[in-house]
Formats: structure tokens, C-alpha cells, sequence
């Protein structure tokens, strides 16, 4: 069977599942520390030419460890985001990369919403109110919020994540609009060619794009100041999107109004001025994690991985070769 490098953990039924086809390297299963363990796997006799590694940025899939397991041919990710892998070195050297495209959309554009909700009727704020002081009238309630219908939302990004957000807005009566690398011709949303001149016509700014060199920090002072004091910034891409500094700032003078994250640029810290805002709603990158997008994440990589060794397509490709 061939040897797979597992660098993510794996539940004990899709192990035992992949473990009929493939030879399992399991970093898991190792009391070696995850750089002896790599060493050891690549002075393997039969060593790894698939690897199945994390999306958290834990494990680098850069030159260094790929000169540390050179065996490998194909890297398959269990996120859809890819900065954790330097896609010109794998290029580079005919390494193939999977990631796990698709799989997450739904819940994600479920959960950006369900965000948007409660920054804006402040839901989460309500709650702790009331366990806080449940003795008194509802009345003295500090929150009530703002109505969704209507509101003006820019999203960055609109791809499967950021179109199944906007098609969810449009049920409840928001304007969308959108920038991206590149204007899509077969839609509707106003196109917004700079990420300023978007935040400068929403009300919403929700962040649903790639982190890439292009936009880290894409979402700055200049961008939050454009949004305006009545604004809403929520994230579900990734931490660095948004230099979280400038947003303290802007929540802590309100110079806008508030923010839905589910992402932070030094996770799993969370920068501990955000913690006492009753404007803000924090959760800890678990947007993606339902059941059901768990189940189908493993068949994916099972597939991913059989497409590889049979010779076939990967299922979910982002670099091919031949």
C-alpha cells in the first residue's frame, strides 16, 4: 500500500477507513516531535508521497519541509485557504495540492450572517444582560439594535463563500455589492473596482477573500474610516485580512459601530480590549466545523488521496501535474 504522511488529526473511523488503502504515517500516533517525526518518515523504506496536512498555518508546506520529506508528490489540505502552502514552491518542484474547496461554503455563509445578526440586534449582548441582571425590567436593556432590512452590504470577495453570503442577504432585503480581483459579468451586485470605494457605499463590510500577500491587511484604517461611524465589519476569511490594531482602535473611539469575528491575526489569542465590548461578537474559528461539513471533508480527502495513487484527477485541484 502506499505511505501517506498524516499531519492532521483525523477522526478514529476515517483513519481506520484510510488505513485499508494507504499505509498511515501518523504524526498523531507518534511521541516524536512533529520535525524528528518528519525525519523519521523520510528515511522511511517506503517513504511518504501524499501528504494530509492541516489548515491552521501549524504545519508550513514550504521549501524547508519540503526538502525535509522530498518523497512527496502530492499535498492534500483540509482548508480551502492556502497560505499556509507556498503554491510557487510546490509548482516548482511537480508537487500537486488538494484543498478542501467547497466543503465549508454553506456553513460559513450560514455563520457570517448569523453574525451579522447579532452585531447588529445584539443578540449575544442581550444575553449577557440578562444572565447578568435578570432581576431587572427588560426595558433597561441597553441593546435593541438595528434592523438587516435594507442595509447596504459590501462583501470582499465573491466566491463560493462571499456569493452564498450575498445570496442569503438578498432574501433579507439588503443591497449587495462586491469587489474581487476581477469583475464577474454574469451577476447583478454592483462591482466596486478598490475595497475603499465598496466600504464607502456599505453599511455592512464583510470579509470572505483568500489571505495572499495582496490582501493582507487589506481592510485598514483608511478602509474602516470609509465605513464610517455606522458601520459593521464582519470577518470570516482569515485574521490577517484586517489589521486587527486599526480595528481596536476604530471600535474603542467609534469610529464605526461594531464587529462580527470569527477570525484574529495571532490566533488563538484575541486582543483583550475586544473582550469587554457589548458591540463586538467573538467566536473562535468554528464557523466550519458542523457535522455535516466534517463528514464530507472525509470523504474528500479520502477521494483526493485515491485520485492521486490511481493516476486520476484530483478531486479538488489547485496545482495539477502530469
Amino acid at each position: 500500500m502506499p505511505s501517506v504522511l498524516v499531519l492532521y488529526r483525523l477522526k478514529p473511523d476515517v483513519l481506520a477507513h484510510l488505513a485499508g488503502r494507504f499505509r498511515l504515517l501518523d504524526s498523531h500516533a507518534s511521541p516524536l516531535p512533529l520535525d524528528a517525526f518528519l525525519v523519521a518518515a523520510a528515511a522511511d523504506d517506503d517513504p511518504p508521497c501524499a501528504a494530509v496536512v492541516p489548515g491552521s498555518g501549524v504545519v508550513r508546506i514550504d521549501a524547508a519541509f519540503l526538502d525535509t520529506v522530498p518523497s512527496l508528490g502530492c499535498i492534500v489540505s483540509v482548508s480551502a485557504g492556502l497560505n499556509h502552502v507556498d503554491l510557487p514552491e510546490c509548482a516548482r518542484r511537480g508537487v500537486a495540492v488538494a484543498n478542501a474547496a467547497g466543503i465549508y461554503s454553506a456553513d460559513v455563509a450560514d455563520y457570517a450572517v448569523g453574525l451579522l445578526i447579532d452585531v447588529l440586534r445584539g443578540v449575544s449582548a442581550g444575553d449577557r444582560f440578562l444572565r447578568r441582571r435578570r432581576h431587572e425590567s427588560l426595558l433597561l436593556s441597553p441593546v435593541g439594535g438595528s434592523s438587516l432590512r435594507g442595509k447596504r452590504v459590501g462583501i470582499i470577495g465573491l466566491g463560493s463563500i462571499g456569493s452564498g453570503i450575498a445570496r442569503r442577504l438578498e432574501a433579507f432585503g439588503c443591497v449587495v455589492s462586491y469587489h474581487s480581483r476581477r469583475q464577474k459579468h454574469d451577476i447583478s451586485y454592483t462591482y466596486h473596482p478598490t475595497i475603499l470605494d465598496l466600504a464607502a457605499s456599505s453599511d455592512v463590510l464583510v470579509v470572505a477573500c483568500a489571505l495572499t500577500a495582496e490582501t493582507r491587511h487589506v481592510v485598514d484604517r483608511a478602509v474602516l474610516d470609509a465605513l464610517g461611524s455606522g458601520g459593521v465589519l464582519v470577518n470570516v476569511a482569515r485574521g490577517a485580512n484586517v489589521d486587527e490594531a486599526e480595528l481596536v482602535r476604530a471600535l474603542a473611539e467609534g469610529r464605526i459601530a461594531g464587529a462580527g469575528l470569527e477570525v484574529f491575526e495571532d490566533e488563538p489569542n484575541v486582543p483583550a480590549e475586544l473582550l469587554g465590548m457589548d458591540n463586538v461578537v467573538l467566536t473562535h474559528h468554528q464557523a466550519a466545523y458542523t457535522p455535516e461539513a466534517m463528514a464530507d471533508l472525509d470523504r474528500l480527502v479520502a477521494g483526493n488521496l485515491e485520485a492521486f495513487f490511481a493516476g486520476a484527477p484530483l478531486l479538488t485541484p489547485v496545482l495539477v501535474f502530469d
